[in-house]
């Protein structure tokens, strides 16, 4: 896994629209194991190579929900950081992440209320040129200073 920068905090008075980070990560057949394990859904289009052929996706791919998670790394790890606080999430999937596949997830900062210190997040996740998930992210960003 490859960050763009070190982890740590932004604070909500050192953000800026246009700020990006982003994360880079290759999805292994142990990630997908393990994400079946921990959400406890063992749909086969995402264990079974025999099951998943006769699907429209002819062969396995991951838990949508798995790439969706490298966004939420790069938000409590980089952007804002740590202290930040999930208020909510907009996914759309566009194409599937198959084993092997690296995904870049990658976070925009649209728009900030520093009163309220709510920021609104351009979100994606990419395999090479293809967007394989877009949305929209609204956070609490950390004060870093006493208010």
């Amino acid at each position: 896994m490859t960050d763009t920068i070190h982890r740590g905090t932004i604070c909500i008075d050192e953000l800026e629209v246009g700020m990006r980070r982003a994360l880079t990560k290759e999805i292994t057949d142990r990630d997908i194991e393990m994400f079946a394990e921990v959400s406890t859904d063992h749909n086969p289009v995402h264990l079974d190579e025999d099951f998943a052929k006769g699907t429209m996706f002819k062969g396995r791919i991951a838990h949508g929900m798995l790439s969706a998670g490298l966004i939420s790394a790069v938000i409590g790890e980089q952007l804002p950081g740590h202290g930040t606080i999930y208020l909510g999430q907009s996914l759309k999937f566009r194409a599937p992440v198959r084993p092997g596949d690296v995904v870049t997830a990658e976070v925009t900062v649209a728009a900030i209320d520093p009163v309220k210190r709510r920021v609104t997040l351009e979100t994606r996740c990419r395999v090479g040129d293809t967007v394989v998930i877009e949305g929209e992210a609204q956070v609490l960003a950390p004060a870093c200073k006493a208010d």
